[in-house]
């Protein structure tokens, strides 16, 4: 049994690493893998405001430049700025996961994964992967390696407990979601990906999730009480998708 957890950059290092998170966390994967001898668990660990913050920096700086430093720097247009956004927000979630991976010490015996579709044996009871390459987020990256290890659920953990039919921090009238089928959930996603997009899961991965027939289900990361119970399949707090 192998289980795909999504854990966001804003979970694990909001502004600075939360220390107290990850040792409650690290506690309860501890005491569940106890519990479960035949489960594995698969973390990718996301950029979160880390990535963010190093973004939007650049796009700051970028925007200073004049027509001497464009020319030289080779510095165009916006694809060619999204592409560097892409690789400083990968960095990030490399830098995670390194932590996550150290975190849990003998459980995890292989090196960050950075390419989820390079075949690897899976020796410990934990993997740890990271941002692949530009075009997408680590969600995509979370969906290819519940396609290598088999798994049919992938736990998206955010700074949100369930999914809204709107941002409900501009609009005060926006419902959560219980469940949801991909076709609605992509049809408030959307198709293209924007390096430092914030959605609950992003529109390249949901497309691929959708096509393999993965549930995905959205949870708030902190509630370390809610993702044991998500992990042992009893009741929860969350959104779930599913179906086509």
């Amino acid at each position: 049994m192998t289980k795909v957890l999504s854990v966001g950059g804003s979970i694990i290092a909001p502004d600075s690493v939360d220390v107290e998170l990850l040792a409650s966390f690290s506690k309860m994967v501890c005491r569940w893998l106890d519990e479960n001898k035949d489960a594995r668990l698969v973390f990718v660990a996301g950029g979160g405001a880390p990535a963010r913050v190093y973004q939007n920096a650049y796009k700051a700086v970028a925007s200073k430049f004049d027509d001497t430093q464009k020319k030289m720097l080779s510095f165009a247009n916006e694809d060619e700025t999204n592409y560097a956004c892409d690789w400083i927000g990968i960095t990030a979630t490399r830098l995670n996961a390194q932590i996550l991976k150290t975190v849990f010490g003998s459980l995890c015996q292989q090196p960050v994964i950075t390419d989820p579709t390079k075949l690897c044996d899976f020796t410990g009871r934990i993997i740890v992967a990271a941002g692949w390459k530009p075009g997408f987020s680590t969600d995509t990256d979370a969906v290819y390696l519940a396609e290598q290890f088999k798994a049919d659920t992938i736990v998206n953990l955010s700074n949100i407990e369930k999914v809204y039919t709107d941002d409900p921090r501009k609009n005060p009238d926006a419902k959560p979601i219980d469940s949801i089928t991909w076709t609605e959930f992509r049809k408030m996603v959307g198709d293209e990906w924007v390096p430092g997009k914030n959605c609950p899961f992003d529109p390249i991965a949901s497309k691929k999730a959708q096509e393999m027939g993965l549930k995905v289900i959205c949870a708030a990361g902190k509630n370390i009480d809610n993702i044991e119970a998500i992990l042992n399949g009893t009741d929860y707090i969350g959104t779930t998708i599913y179906g086509n």
